[in-house]
């Protein structure tokens, strides 16, 4: 397909692929604009190339969804590597405040003893906001693999903070009442 063509089918579709990006940056607009940036200039730079294999919006949109993700995985290796944490403007000030509460810090020293790939899932799910499967896809990982993990992480998390006789909210050992109506 010619250059100038190619530019003309991504006009048309640049409102389809906006919604895309969108919906793979988790609704955020300015993450979908630099994603949807970088995709076209991986197109005119020829680092994605479409080869009519497919239609050119499923190949399209899955380069956004592939370049949405990576950008993700950067936000998430930044947010690890930057120590301490730092809070963006946009949290409130509530959650300044539980981030460093006792119960957070808590949680934190909880998360840490986990074995690497249990804390990374459980990491990616609670916060960075990824499903199972995206949690998956970023580490390279089965959903299966990533499920096991996951339910492991969450057992160990709760052992752990029931030692440390943290209430967290939910009674995990309690027992169940047989006679009650669902």
């Amino acid at each position: 397909m010619e250059i100038s063509e190619l530019k003309a089918e991504l006009e048309k579709l640049h409102p389809a692929s906006f919604g895309w990006a969108l919906s793979c940056c988790r609704r955020n607009h300015a993450d979908a604009e630099e994603v949807l940036q970088t995709v076209y200039l991986k197109i005119l730079q020829g680092k994605a190339i479409y080869r009519g294999e497919s239609k050119l919006q499923t190949w399209l949109f899955a380069v956004i969804r592939k370049t949405a993700m990576s950008e993700r995985r950067k936000q998430w290796l930044r947010s690890l590597i930057s120590i301490p944490a730092k809070t963006s403007e946009a949290h409130s000030e509530h959650e300044s405040e539980f981030e460093r509460s006792e119960m957070q810090q808590r949680f934190q020293r909880a998360l840490a003893q986990l074995p690497a790939r249990q804390r990374e899932t459980l990491h990616l799910v609670f916060y960075q906001d990824l499903s199972l499967s995206e949690a998956a896809e970023v580490m390279n990982i089965s959903v299966g693999s990533a499920r096991r993990h996951y339910e492991r992480g969450k057992k160990r998390m709760r052992a752990a903070l029931d030692r440390e006789g943290v209430e967290y909210g939910i009674g995990w050992n309690r027992k169940e009442n047989s006679s009650a109506v669902l």
